[in-house]
C-alpha cells in the first residue's frame, strides 16, 4: 500500500504544480478517486493526508479537500526539532491517567488495548482448562527463558514469515513491556543516551526514567513516519547506545514505515553501530493482504519484542523477545526481577497456538478493527470542529487528533473524564510539551449507542474548548 499511496500523492502534486488544480479548488472526493483509480479508500485517504501534511491541500469538513493557498507550500514548513532530555519525569502523570481509565462505566477511548469483545475467550478458556487438568503442581515454576513448547511455537511462526529464529534465542516475558525493558537494560547503563520517538509509546519514557537514561526524541510524522534526517542528526551528534522504535502501526500515531525508510533506518544504525530494540506489538494488526516485514527480518541483530496482549487477551501478560546473542543476558536480568512468567498461561498459550485457531482469529480481528476504525473516523470528521485534525493510518486501532496550537488536550481529558469518557492526552507521549495539544483515541470499541453518544459529547466538549480561546 505504501508505494501506491505515494504514487497517487505524487500524481496529484504534479497536477497541482501544473495548474490543473488551482488554490481553493475542491479535489475529487475520496470515494470518487478510489473508484477512478481502482485503489482502496484507505490508500486514497493516506495519499490525501500525505499531501495535507506537506501543505499541498487542506481538509475542509463537509466539503472535502481543497488545494491550499501558495503560502502553504512545503518549502515554508519548518521541520520538527530533535528533542534531547537529560532527565525524564513522566511516570506520575501516566500513572494517574491509567488509574482514572480503570474506573467502571467509562467509554474507554483512552485504553491502550483492543476491546475485550474482540478476543477469543472461549477457545482460550478451553486451552487453559486442558492444561490445568494435566499440570503437575510440583513443576509450576518455569524459569527463564520460558516454556519450551511456547518458544518452539513462536519459532515456527517466525519461520512461516521467512525468518530463522531459534527457540534458544527467544525469552518469554510478562508482556512485551518487560521484554522491551529487559532489552534496553541489557544494552545500556545509567546516563546513556537512547533514541525514542516523538511522540513515543509512554512505556518507553517510563523505562528511560526508571533506568536513569537520557532521551533523544526523534520526530515522527503522522503520515510519513520517523524523520530519518533527524535520526541521522541524533546519531551523529550524540553517543547513542540504543534505539527503541516502532516501524509498524506506531503508538500513538498509527503510522508505518515503508520499505525504503526501513532500509535507510537500518543502514543508519549499522553505520553508527547502534543496536535496535524493535517494539512490534501491533505486527498482526495490519490492514490488507500485504503482511508487514519486521525490521528483525532485515537484520538479525535487532532485538524483536512482541506480545499477545493486543491480539488474544490483555490479561495474559505474555510477551517475548527474540534476542539473539543477548538472550542469556536478558534471562539473567529477568531472573533478578520477575523470576519467571506464569507457567499455566505459557502452557495454555502453547496449546492454543497448536490448535491452528490463531490465524483464523487474526483474520477476523483485522477485518473487525478496520471496520470499526473507519466508522469512528467518519463520525469524528463529521462532528468535530473543522480546526481539529484527525490522523488515520491503515492498521491498528488508534486515531491521533490535533487541536489548534496553544490549546491543551489535558483540559479536554479532564472534561471528558467528568463525562465518563477517557482519552489519552498528548502529554503521555513525550518528555516535553510539544504534543500537549494532541490526544489519542482507541477506536476498537463497538459502534453502538454508547460510543455514538460519546463521540457526540466529545465533539461538544472540543467545540467548547475552542470557543473559550
Amino acid at each position: 500500500m505504501s508505494s501506491k499511496y505515494r504514487r497517487l500523492a505524487a500524481q496529484l502534486q504534479g497536477q497541482i504544480e501544473a495548474g490543473v488544480w488551482q488554490p481553493g479548488d475542491r479535489l475529487p472526493s475520496l470515494r470518487e478517486t478510489a473508484r477512478h483509480s481502482g485503489l482502496s479508500l484507505m490508500t486514497v485517504l493516506s495519499a490525501y493526508q500525505l499531501l495535507e501534511s506537506q501543505g499541498w491541500i487542506l481538509a475542509r469538513p463537509q466539503s472535502g479537500y481543497r488545494v491550499a493557498p501558495r503560502q502553504h507550500s512545503p518549502a515554508n514548513a519548518a521541520r520538527p526539532a530533535l528533542h534531547a532530555a537529560e532527565a525524564v519525569d513522566i511516570n506520575a502523570f501516566i500513572f494517574n491517567v491509567l488509574q482514572a481509565g480503570q474506573r467502571p462505566g467509562k467509554v474507554a477511548f483512552g485504553s491502550a488495548f483492543p476491546h475485550p469483545s474482540l478476543f477469543p475467550r472461549e477457545q482460550l478458556a478451553r486451552s487453559l482448562s486442558r492444561v490445568a487438568r494435566r499440570l503437575d503442581p510440583a513443576h509450576q515454576l518455569v524459569l527463564p527463558p520460558g516454556c519450551a513448547e511456547l518458544r518452539r511455537a513462536l519459532a515456527r511462526r517466525y519461520a512461516a514469515r521467512g525468518m530463522a529464529v531459534s527457540p534458544e534465542e527467544i525469552v518469554i516475558t510478562s508482556g512485551a513491556l518487560e521484554a522491551l525493558n529487559l532489552s534496553l537494560q541489557a544494552l545500556t547503563r545509567p546516563g546513556d543516551w537512547v533514541v525514542v520517538e516523538a511522540p513515543a509509546f509512554y512505556g518507553a519514557l517510563q523505562a528511560i526514567e526508571r533506568l536513569q537514561l537520557k532521551a533523544l526524541a526523534v520526530p515522527v510524522d503522522p503520515v510519513q513516519g520517523l524523520d530519518l534526517d533527524a535520526l541521522a542528526d541524533a546519531l551523529g551528534r550524540y553517543p547513542v547506545k540504543a534505539c527503541w522504535l516502532m516501524s509498524h502501526c506506531q503508538n500513538p500515531l498509527g503510522v508505518s514505515l515503508d520499505a525504503p525508510a526501513r532500509a535507510r533506518l537500518l543502514a543508519l544504525l549499522k553505520e553508527h553501530g547502534v543496536p535496535l530494540v524493535e517494539d512490534d506489538v501491533y505486527a498482526e494488526l495490519y490492514d490488507g493482504d500485504q503482511v508487514p516485514v519486521p525490521l528483525r527480518a532485515l537484520d538479525e541483530g535487532v532485538l524483536h519484542c512482541s506480545s499477545f496482549s493486543k491480539t488474544l487477551a490483555t490479561g495474559l501478560r505474555l510477551g517475548w523477545v527474540a534476542a539473539g546473542e543477548l538472550a542469556p543476558a536478558i534471562q539473567r536480568l529477568q531472573l533478578m526481577s520477575t523470576l519467571s512468567t506464569s507457567a499455566p498461561m505459557q502452557l495454555a498459550l502453547a496449546d492454543y497456538l497448536g490448535g491452528h485457531h490463531y490465524d483464523r482469529h487474526l483474520h477476523t480481528l483485522r477485518r473487525r478493527l478496520a471496520r470499526r476504525k473507519g466508522r469512528f473516523y467518519q463520525a469524528l470528521c463529521r462532528q468535530l470542529p473543522p480546526e481539529v485534525r484527525v490522523h488515520a493510518s491503515r492498521g491498528g486501532y488508534f486515531l491521533w487528533l490535533s487541536l489548534p496550537a496553544g490549546l491543551d488536550a489535558t483540559v479536554l481529558y479532564h472534561r471528558a473524564l467528568a463525562a465518563n469518557i477517557t482519552l489519552a492526552p498528548g502529554r503521555m507521549f513525550a518528555a516535553g510539551e510539544q504534543f500537549r495539544h494532541c490526544f489519542r483515541l482507541n477506536v476498537s470499541l463497538p459502534w453502538n449507542a454508547a460510543s455514538e453518544a460519546a463521540v457526540a459529547r466529545l465533539a461538544v466538549l472540543t467545540a467548547e474548548l475552542l470557543a473559550a480561546r
